[in-house]
Formats: structure tokens, C-alpha cells, sequence
């Protein structure tokens, strides 16, 4: 199935082409931390099996590293709308980490009370004491790595707890005082069927997170699960599965209060990941650590903005910060219709589409001038209009990828 991973007629105005303000918007931050205790077959994400990490001097890195973009003009001075830690295994850091690490962020930036801090754990990690000290902390929102319940799968999947101990982790987050609280699954498994995947949906809701991401399962180049796709080892479901697999989800999780607010992603009212939403609606953020991303959508070589890329190698990323105070290995300048296309296309992956005016305001055009394929998708059934815009309609839910093609 493609792409489940993951009013018009404004007119142009006529002054030049406003783009974001990061200063007004805010930035997000987001802090990759790679080590994990094993590396899971499915994964593509940059990280690396370690039973020890350096983390007094990785901590340092981070706080040095964001002290480099806090003094560049392009993020300088502007207010924080989020901050997410990112793996790898965070969890695996302790507490105290994460509470230096906040305090200079306020030293640099100014930390505005209630904004979203997450931090992505492994069911495996955390206990009581663990959770409350992030909480203490300054720690408000969890994203546990749980992705099924059902033993065989766990196995499957390489991940290193068990659906007893990811039960237990939930709910002790909830007794130590979390109230955001995010349950992360994947489904269409080789061999899964629809009973197997509503028992998942079933546990996870019984835990009453605040949001879940059900993710189909993707079979990425480099990893073991695409070389057993390959050889044979492992079958993946049909596209007929995936797709019901996916039907059900929204279905299942929309009669027990969690609305898809973007093609993976369910919450109750008000608990949409706004980290996330700054990803899909093009805002600024700042990225550090080994591997993370930054994206800036001003300025650049060519004026629409650029994103950058760190060394993903955790040594050769200390020593980097350490030699120049950053550690970007490639930056990426983008040009007017590649910005064009990255903002139609990330837009449509939220179920409330694309802004037709917020375009226009950004690039100076009608969204139709310069997408004029946005007609031939709404008359094939695949887009919709909405009262600002367009939006994906269910068929063009199920066949996103080959609708995102048309703008990239």
C-alpha cells in the first residue's frame, strides 16, 4: 500500500513572498541521543548497540552544540515551541542529563512554562524511580517504543522488553505524574492478522495514553529486515492486508476517543505532538547530537531556507563539536520550487491538509499556479477540497505516496 508508513482560490499577493518567522513561530529542538542496548532489525534510525556510552561528554557536546545555534542569527532570539529527545534510546540517559540539558536551553533561549518536552523510552529502561525523576526533571511528555503485544512479534522485531514490562511502564508513567503520554506500534508484521493487530490496539488503549502512532512496517535498505524481505525469510503481508489493517485502526481508535490527526498519528483532544507538527508545517528547528537534522525555512544560498545533516558516527560527532562547536557534515540549500513542494507535501500529511492562503502568503502564488496537477488529483478523487484548502480524501489516504510524488 503507498504511503502508510508514514477553500482554494486566494489571490496572490502583490507585495514580495512573506516566509516563516522563526522568531514569531518559534523553534523546536530536537537532541538525537544513538546508543541503544541492541540494535533492532527493522530500524533505520541512526543508532548503535553499546552496553557503556560517554555520557557526561555527550551531554557536554549537546549543551555546547546548542550553544552554537542559540548565537546564530537565524535562531538567535527566537521563543522554543518544543523540545524532543530523540534515538537510539534516550531513556538510557540518566535524569540529571536531561535536566542540564534543560537548564541550558533556559540559559540560552528562555524555556516558556508548559512547553512540550519529550523523551522517547524503551518499556525496558524505566521504572518508578526512573520516570519520576524525569518528571522531576522537567520532562512532561513520554513516547514509549512498545510496538506490539504480542510476544512473537516482540521477538520478531528484536526489541528487548516484554508486553508484561511495557504494561508495567505505562502505567507506573501515569502514577509518577505524566498526564501526555504517547504509545508507539507497528502493524502489517509478516503474518499478522486483523485479530492480532485489535488485541494490540486493545492493550494500548486499555493504558490510556493520550496519543498513539501506529505505523506500518517498512522494509528499509540496509537494515536485516529488508535483506530477509529479499532472501525470503520474511513474507510481507499483502497490500490488501495492509490496507484493512490500516481501516481498522482508524476505525478502532476513533470509537474510543483518539482522532488520526496526520497519517500515523492518533490523540485525544488537545494532545496532538506539537513537536511533530512543527516537522509537518514546516517550522524552524534546531537538531543536535550524532545524526540529528536541522531545517531553517529563511535565508540559505537561494533564500527558501536549507536543512542540514550531523556526523552520524557518535565519536567522530564529539570530536566534531569539540574541534568547530557543531558537527553538520551537509547542508542542503533549497530552491523556491523544492520549498514549494516540501510544504504542499508535508501539509498533506496532516488529515487538516494543505492552507491555501498560508501558501500563498509564503510563496507569493496561487497554490494552482504552480501545482496546477492539485485539479487533475481533486477530480480523481484523490484530494478534497477544505473550507482553506485541500486535504487528502480517504483513497488519496491509502495511495499517499503516489500522491506526494506529484510534489517532490
Amino acid at each position: 500500500m503507498h504511503g502508510l508508513p508514514e477553500r482554494a482560490g486566494q489571490s496572490a499577493p502583490s507585495s514580495t513572498p512573506e516566509q516563516t518567522d522563526t522568531v514569531e513561530q518559534g523553534i523546536g529542538i530536537y537532541l538525537h541521543i544513538p546508543y541503544c542496548l541492541s540494535k533492532c532489525p527493522y530500524c533505520d534510525f541512526n543508532s548503535v548497540a553499546a552496553s557503556a556510552w560517554p555520557e557526561a561528554e555527550y551531554v557536554a557536546a549537546l549543551e555546547r552544540e546548542l550553544a552554537t545555534y542559540a548565537q546564530d542569527v537565524a535562531f538567535s532570539g527566537a521563543h522554543i515551541s518544543s523540545v524532543y529527545f530523540g534515538g537510539g534510546t534516550p531513556s538510557l540517559f540518566a535524569p540529571r542529563s536531561f535536566e542540564r540539558i534543560l537548564e541550558r536551553i533556559e540559559q540560552l533561549w528562555g524555556l516558556p512554562s508548559g512547553v512540550e518536552v519529550t523523551i522517547e523510552a524503551n518499556p525496558g529502561t524505566v521504572g518508578f524511580p526512573k520516570l519520576a525523576a524525569l518528571r522531576a526533571a522537567g520532562i512532561n511528555r513520554l513516547s514509549f517504543g512498545v510496538q506490539s503485544f504480542q510476544p512473537k512479534y516482540l521477538a520478531l522485531l528484536g526489541r528487548i522488553h516484554s508486553a508484561t514490562e511495557a504494561i508495567a511502564a505505562v502505567e507506573a508513567a501515569s502514577r509518577s505524574g505524566f498526564t501526555n503520554l504517547n504509545v508507539d506500534l507497528i502493524y502489517a508484521l509478516p503474518g499478522q492478522t486483523e485479530a492480532e493487530w485489535e488485541d494490540d490496539l486493545r492493550q494500548a488503549c486499555a493504558l490510556g495514553p493520550t496519543h498513539i502512532s501506529a505505523y506500518n512496517l517498512t522494509y528499509e535498505e540496509g537494515t536485516p529486515f529488508a535483506a530477509w524481505r529479499r532472501n525470503g525469510r520474511l513474507v510481507p503481508v499483502g497490500e490488501d492486508t495492509e490496507i484493512q489493517l490500516f481501516q481498522l485502526t482508524e476505525h478502532f481508535l476513533r470509537a474510543r476517543g483518539y482522532e488520526r490527526y496526520e497519517i500515523s498519528n492518533y490523540a485525544r483532544r488537545h494532545a496532538a505532538c506539537r513537536h511533530n507538527l512543527g516537522y509537518w508545517k514546516s517550522s524552524a528547528y534546531v537538531g543536535v547530537g550524532a545524526g540529528a537534522h536541522g531545517f531553517q525555512p529563511r535565508g540559505g544560498l537561494h533564500g527558501w531556507g536549507y536543512r542540514w545533516a550531523n556526523e552520524r558516527a557518535p565519536h567522530r560527532y564529539l570530536r566534531a563539536v569539540e574541534e568547530r562547536g557543531h558537527a553538520r557534515v551537509a547542508v542542503e540549500h533549497r530552491d523556491r520550487k523544492t520549498a514549494a513542494g516540501e510544504f504542499v507535501f508535508l501539509a498533506l500529511r496532516c488529515v487538516d491538509g494543505v492552507n491555501a492562503a498560508e501558501y500563498c502568503r509564503r510563496f507569493g502564488q496561487r497554490i494552482e499556479e504552480d501545482f496546477p496537477v492539485i485539479a487533475e488529483l481533486e477530480g480523481s478523487g484523490l484530494l478534497e477540497v477544505t473550507a482553506q484548502g485541500w486535504r487528502l480524501s480517504s483513497r488519496g489516504t491509502l495511495l499517499a505516496d503516489s500522491v506526494f510524488a506529484h510534489f517532490l
